[in-house]
């Protein structure tokens, strides 16, 4: 049996007594955003619970899409197909082997240094040379596509090109996972990304983008399903939802972290759908 490295199994171990023992969340509640946006990394000391999610499911129909929130940006997207899409895939959400895995720069709850190497596609959101990550791939009935964004570094400058939101095409819909956006979108963006249908929106406030400038990406994307991550307590998560109503979007709040979607089932109106988890 190979050995895990040290650093994986205090990862695990720090999961674990997370999901115990609760740390608190006061700093990241009452901290103005700008003295947040210098220090983008603190999060990794406190890595996210872990969410019990069965994976057993049923077979999809051909328009269908299963999206099951595994944690903190983890989400688990299945086609019909059966591909199996983890975004943001970590060391720390485990999650059941996947066809593709997607993720992200901004530290590593968002990233494995070691992704276990049987995963067939593994597309980082960024690259060494600092020039955009350019992906395009069709894997039996999935299509994954990025437009790549810029993050804080740990000075609190820019990091070109160090974030990516991958939009995955599957089944009817047409899925926008935002990974750990900083800033408002350009039109060009958005014309990259096209059509949304669903999109997987970070709402902390701080260590991503500002509620307000969330709101304005959200108002730009016009997707008819919003579902939110990457909030870290329910007090951030309130806020985002109670900002949400004033806009007119209805609010739902699920009681299992799976649901199944497609085109023609989603909502006439905007709509924030909250999956157990976080």
């Amino acid at each position: 049996m190979l050995l895990r490295p040290l650093s994986y199994l205090l990862a695990t171990a720090l999961a674990a007594a997370s999901w115990l023992f609760p740390s608190g969340t006061a700093y990241a509640q009452s901290a103005k955003p700008e003295t947040r946006e210098s220090c983008p990394g603190l999060v990794a000391a406190q890595p996210p619970r872990l969410t019990p999610v069965s994976w057993a499911a049923a077979a999809l129909a051909a328009d269908q899409v299963r999206i099951t929130y595994a944690g903190h940006s983890t989400f688990v997207i299945e086609s019909p197909q059966s591909v199996r899409i983890a975004t943001d895939y970590n060391d720390y959400v485990q999650v059941p082997l996947p066809t593709i895995a997607t993720m992200n720069r901004a530290h590593d709850t968002h990233f494995s240094a070691y992704p276990n190497p049987a995963i067939p596609y593994v597309l980082r959101g960024w690259t060494a040379t600092g020039a955009p990550a350019r992906y395009d791939l069709q894997v039996q009935d999935v299509r994954v596509r990025n437009v790549p964004t810029n993050i804080r570094d740990w000075s609190g400058g820019t990091d070109r090109n160090g974030n990516s939101i991958f939009i995955f095409e599957l089944g009817s819909l047409c899925i926008a996972h935002l990974g750990h956006l900083h800033h408002t979108l350009t039109q060009q963006q958005l014309d990259e990304m096209g059509r949304i249908d669903v999109v997987l929106v970070p709402v902390d406030g701080n260590l991503t983008l500002d509620l307000e400038g969330m709101i304005e990406v959200l108002r730009a994307l016009k997707a008819p399903l919003m579902i939110p991550m990457h909030y870290f307590s329910l007090f951030t998560l309130q806020r985002f939802l109670d900002r949400a109503r004033e806009e007119s979007w209805q609010v739902e709040r699920a009681t299992e972290p799976s649901v199944v979607l497609s085109r023609a089932a989603l909502p006439a109106a905007p709509k924030v759908l909250v999956l157990p988890g976080r």
